[in-house]
């Protein structure tokens, strides 16, 4: 098994509509950590980011978040989304 390749990822837009103002630096921080740690973790990376090469545009499609949820969850499940919206 080979090494992973190096991988860069520029959200240069993310819309979060609904949540507090307050909360909006520590979803994306929670965001960048989760993304990071499933890039890190998948075992057939190598065969993913030969398909997908540069992406222009990932649609994370909707998350349901429920009432009350801490900025950490919200920040897990959007980056869950967004790192399934590359796989397909």
């Amino acid at each position: 098994m080979g090494m992973k390749p190096d991988i860069e990822i520029h959200i240069e837009e993310l819309v979060l509509r609904g949540f507090p103002h307050g909360d909006r630096h520590r979803i994306a921080g929670t965001i960048e950590q989760e993304l990071t740690r499933l890039f890190s973790d998948r075992q057939d990376l190598p065969r993913m980011i030969e398909h997908a090469g540069h992406i222009e545009a990932v649609d994370g499609g909707q998350c349901r978040i429920d009432p009350g949820a801490k900025p950490g969850s919200i920040g897990q499940q959007i980056a869950r989304a967004v790192y399934k919206g590359i796989g397909e």
